[in-house]
């Protein structure tokens, strides 16, 4: 169904005016959305992929730009993915995480362009994100070798960001597709309610540790962290294929020492050779910590919810559960 002979300018114009903006798409899939007898959406990457899923229902046929195993910040567009976006009803991207995304969905002529950044608040992130952070702020010319921020797009990493997301694509759904508006409405306050029982879980879970501080390969972690009261410290900024300096390897290993910590955490697409190697050195475990940016058969679950319980089991052993 191709919601731009349907829709009236008068929804249009309501949808733009609620902010849902430029829409991308990633993650696994290679199946055309466009021109089929639902509401043909095209996602970005993998957590736009599910939320489209998770809210469409049986209404919606969803397909992804980012295939299962890409890593999303290198993903490039090609001709093919164009035109199945220009074939889409709505777009559903995340502006600043993948550049050849917020290129095409620029370009394109799809009417219902939803942009998941544009559905919560982004804060700036760098290196390091939490207490650690906060203490260092008056240490700046002290010798500390942090990345300075940027713009985090790692919204859908901390639940509570993540269903307010949700709540937004819901409603752009709605007005794109009025004809099944009760559905979406009811499929988003479910898939809601399953998010706010995940962020339950994990403020009971790590509420009381041995020590809140984690160090990961690279900054995915920052909401997580600051939404449960935890310090991430990353080897790398929020680009995942960044090299550290040689001073902040040396200051990790201090810091490590130093806060109680137990392990190095890796992602499954990106190399784990920095995370190991710091971890030799310093004489850490490493383990996965999985930023949930595509599903693949090495991933601890096979969607988003099982694999974010694996991630809290994952901080709960590195961090000493008391």
């Amino acid at each position: 169904m191709n919601v731009r002979r349907l829709i009236p300018g008068t929804a249009v114009a309501a949808a733009t005016a609620l902010g849902l903006t430029a829409l991308t798409a990633c993650s696994g899939g290679s199946a055309s959305a466009g021109n089929t007898d639902k509401f043909d959406v095209v996602a970005s990457f993998y957590p736009m992929a599910f939320l489209a899923e998770q809210i469409g229902g049986d209404h919606v046929e969803v397909s992804t730009l980012t295939e299962p195993g890409q890593e999303p910040h290198d993903l490039e567009i090609s001709a093919k993915q164009r035109v199945t976006v220009e074939e889409a009803d709505a777009v559903l991207y995340l502006k600043d995480l993948q550049p050849s995304v917020d290129d095409t969905v620029a370009q394109s002529g799809v009417r219902t362009k939803i942009d998941a950044a544009s559905l919560t608040t982004l804060e700036e992130h760098g290196t390091e994100v939490g207490g650690h952070a906060d203490e260092h702020a008056e240490e700046e010319g002290d010798g500390h070798d942090h990345e300075e921020g940027g713009l985090d797009p790692h919204i859908w990493l901390d639940p509570v960001k993540y269903a307010e997301v949700a709540d937004g694509v819901g409603a752009a759904f709605e007005k794109a597709d009025p004809d099944h508006a009760a559905d979406y409405k009811k499929n988003t306050a479910a898939l809601v309610t399953k998010l706010n029982a995940l962020n339950t879980k994990f403020e009971t879970g790590l509420a009381n540790t041995e020590t809140k501080v984690f160090i990961t390969t690279h900054a995915a972690f920052g909401y997580l962290a600051e939404r449960y009261g935890l310090t991430e410290e990353a080897i790398s900024g929020l680009d995942p294929e960044s090299e550290p300096s040689a001073a902040r390897v040396k200051e990790l290993q201090t810091m490590a020492k130093a806060d109680g910590v137990t392990t190095v955490f890796y992602e499954t697409l990106v190399s784990d050779k920095t995370a190991k190697t710091l971890a030799k050195d310093a004489g850490l475990k490493t383990d996965v910590l999985d930023p949930i940016e595509g599903i693949t058969d090495s991933s601890r679950g096979d969607d988003y919810f099982a694999v974010q319980e694996a991630n809290l089991t994952a901080l709960q052993t590195a961090l000493g559960t008391k």
